[in-house]
């Protein structure tokens, strides 16, 4: 008499039961392919509408609705980012020249070394986060959220040691000794900022992905209202110089930390997606490491491109002023992109979770509105430079050198941000869809290799001079948004959807190989007419 307990018996009749579930799920594909990813994904829905389908005019409306309501809140958190490093600024130009300059140095370098490392590596979770919710997988939101903590924190103590030899450095590039030595204190009262950022990023992207923005432009409006009494008592009061505008700043973000964090649990925001930290935190590192680290490059590129051409100004004739007037214009970008930027962060988070739930029509949709959004916003941008390239400058300089060269680079500036707005837009679709090296590469091409040629060309070889830097800018700006329309225009949204199904439900293995073999399948699926199923890359995705 057979026995039914025996482990071998029951080990065959796993597998046959297996394999009649594949041949069964096989059929229903080769009858219906969207019943195959219904019942590989039952959170997800099907899919109503072909991705070629034209949206009504309630469809755009709506998705223009989602978007401007995500993206408000964002544009908030933006502008009250910048007020506060403009006071910050301020405290620093009460303190004298010298602690200026030394500031501006310190701040120069922090963002080249460690703040555009930072944001860039926390945007590798964005297309994880926002996918995943859109499947509804709330653990590998946690999850997700867990090791980004976890890596952003151990690439700080690399950047914290680069800190710690900044004045090295800048002496070996021959800086002014003593502006150098104030920077490097700066510097060091700064550090506790690159373990704040490497919170404050991850968190905010976790809430972002959910649709939650109010909680971080809160704790932002929180930490700016805090840093000017800390600037009051460590500057004006206890005489700390340079060292208490660092200190107040680094206050400010800890304070806005913890004030997130405490909104978030007090009403309970975490509990749909929370999952407490375990050991799992620490592996699986390889997927969420393959998406940062061309976030950050991209992100960094572009951040390197402003800090390379106040470099350049000094080399020009009379660098007082064409510095003095590129500092100018690169707080009026900073001051114009937090509109497009927080656009982006937008459908970055649309776009992933409408592909996390399987609706590439909806993905497809949330990109087009955006981009034409951002086309308005560059129209926008390009009046207000125009218009107010006369009087702009004149708060922040009264020189007549300084304001001629800034009148003149504003219309530049403005046709710059005509391209500017749709490429960041553009850069938010790739990230939502998992595609962060086409946006790296896209930028290294438009900025490095045209429009750095062209900027030096110009301002140098052609005497040009000043305005020139502003031509080469326009050129990369026209170059990358080109590119970033083309690449988005011929997405192939059901493709996306399939990569966005495997990303989230591979979570136990290695998504990059099943992100590899799962595109390979779907190229020979085009080619050959198969189903997915036969392929061996589905069971990598199960």
């Amino acid at each position: 008499m057979k026995n039914s307990n025996n482990p071998i018996s029951v080990t065959m009749k796993s597998e046959q039961k297996h394999f009649l579930t594949h041949l069964i799920l096989e059929f229903i594909w080769l009858a219906n392919p969207s019943k195959l990813d219904l019942a590989e994904n039952p959170k997800a829905e099907p899919e109503e509408k072909s991705q070629f389908a034209l949206p009504t005019l309630s469809e755009i409306v709506t998705e223009t609705k989602s978007l401007i309501t995500l993206a408000l809140p964002i544009i908030l958190t933006g502008l009250i980012l910048y007020s506060r490093s403009i006071l910050s600024m301020l405290f620093l130009g009460h303190l004298g020249d010298l602690e200026l300059a030394a500031g501006s140095l310190a701040i120069a370098f922090a963002n080249i070394t460690g703040y555009s490392v930072l944001s860039g590596l926390a945007l590798g979770m964005e297309p994880l986060c926002s996918q995943a919710f859109g499947a509804n997988r709330p653990k590998l939101l946690s999850i997700t959220l867990h090791r980004t903590v976890i890596f952003l924190l151990v690439s700080s103590i690399p950047l914290s040691f680069l800190w710690f030899n900044m004045s090295k450095i800048l002496l070996f590039l021959h800086q002014d000794p003593n502006i150098t030595h104030m920077a490097h204190t700066y510097l060091i009262f700064s550090l506790p900022d690159l373990f704040t950022n490497s919170f404050i990023h991850p968190i905010r992207i976790y809430l972002r992905a959910q649709g939650i923005t109010h909680p971080v432009t809160l704790a932002t409006l929180a930490g700016t209202v805090f840093l000017l009494p800390m600037n009051f008592l460590l500057v004006s009061h206890y005489k700390l110089g340079v060292a208490g505008v660092a200190a107040s700043s680094a206050f400010s973000n800890l304070f806005a930390l913890l004030s997130v964090v405490l909104y978030v649990w007090a009403k309970g925001l975490h509990e749909p997606t929370w999952t407490a930290p375990s050991r799992e935190c620490f592996k699986g590192w390889k997927p969420l490491a393959r998406l940062a680290a061309p976030s950050c490059v991209s992100v960094c590129l572009e951040w390197w491109w402003y800090e390379i051409m106040i470099v350049l100004c000094g080399l020009l004739v009379n660098p007082k002023a064409t510095v003095a007037s590129m500092g100018v214009l690169i707080q009026t970008t900073a001051f114009i992109y937090v509109f497009p930027s927080s656009l982006s962060f937008a459908v970055s988070t649309r776009v992933g979770n409408e592909l996390g739930g399987n609706r590439p029509y909806g993905a497809k949709l949330s990109a087009v509105v955006a981009v034409f959004i951002a086309a308005i916003m560059g129209v926008s941008a390009m009046v207000f430079a125009t218009g107010m390239r006369y009087k702009w400058a004149l708060m922040f300089s009264s020189e007549r050198e300084i304001l001629e060269l800034t009148a003149a680079a504003m219309p530049i500036l403005g046709l710059c941000e005509l391209g500017n707005c749709p490429q960041t837009v553009g850069c938010g679709v790739l990230r939502g869809s998992a595609r962060p090296t086409t946006a790296a590469n896209v930028n290294l091409g438009a900025f490095y290799l045209v429009g750095m040629p062209v900027a030096v060309g110009l301002a140098f070889f052609f005497s040009v001079g000043f305005s020139g830097l502003w031509v080469g800018l326009l050129s990369a700006q026209v170059c990358c948004a080109g590119l970033m329309l083309y690449v988005v225009g011929t997405t192939d949204w059901e493709l996306q959807a399939r990569r966005a199904h495997c990303l989230t439900t591979a979570a136990d293995v290695d998504v990059d190989d099943a992100l590899h073999f799962q595109s390979n399948a779907l190229h020979v699926h085009q080619d050959q007419q198969l189903p997915l199923f036969l392929l061996p890359s589905l069971p990598l995705c199960e």
